[in-house]
């Protein structure tokens, strides 16, 4: 019998992952069966369980190929000189996700996945990994800009890291449910916020009720005789 070539394993295994992540983005998660996927990818129970033994696999493996082409994105620009902004890199992650939200794009499939993540355990735990190793590699690569002297020294890394990490979510949600929010438009809002201008001011002082003082009657000079 031939000995199947590794390629050949990894031809079969993406062409696997591809008809999942059709199935998840037009139905869903919980209304995907595994049935969908071996119709979807004309291959057989025992073919597909050959690599993944449930829908958590299945998902687990399309979100971490997402994530790992995400973190990619963040950390190519450190190499650059010079390094860009924040509001640069994560604007190039945010086109990222929109190219990656066609039709049967793997972006399609987050939403889903955190929906079910809210009653399903090993849904939760699994995002909770996934979302939990993408916000660390966030951190990392807003320590190394922070090194190059591209964002303060006394920066709360975590802090910004969370920050951040958050706006992805909600740039997808509006870009997909919405539809009028663009990875440029959300570039521009986001390097607009972070400007100088825009950061918190003392307020001005607050004049209180009754205490503004009435200007002193003008003064009348009497012609000298």
């Amino acid at each position: 019998m031939p000995k199947v070539s590794e390629e050949y394993l990894e031809q079969r295994r993406r062409h696997i992952l591809q008809a999942a992540q059709r199935c998840f983005a037009r139905k869903g998660f919980d209304q995907t069966s595994l049935q969908d996927i071996f119709r979807e990818s004309g291959l057989s129970a025992g073919a597909v369980y050959r690599y993944f033994k449930s829908k958590d696999d299945l998902v687990q493996a399309i979100a971490s190929g997402l994530f790992e082409r995400l973190v990619a994105i963040v950390e190519e620009p450190l190499s650059e000189d010079p390094v860009p902004g924040i509001e640069q890199i994560i604007g190039r992650v945010a086109l990222a996700l929109q190219e990656m939200s066609g039709q049967d794009g793997p972006a399609r499939v987050v939403l889903p996945v955190l929906a079910a993540a809210l009653h399903d355990p090993a849904m939760a735990a699994m995002a909770r990994q996934l979302l939990g190793s993408f916000r660390a590699r966030l951190v990392d690569a807003l320590t190394r800009m922070r090194n190059l002297g591209r964002i303060p020294p006394d920066t709360d890394l975590q802090a910004v890291g969370a920050a951040v990490f958050a706006l992805l979510p909600g740039f997808l949600v509006q870009h997909l449910l919405v539809g009028d929010v663009t990875a440029k438009t959300f570039e521009l809002g986001l390097s607009q916020l972070l400007a100088p201008e825009m950061l918190s001011r003392p307020p001005p002082p607050r004049r209180l009720k009754g205490s503004a003082r009435k200007a002193p009657p003008a003064r009348v000079t009497r012609p000298s005789r």
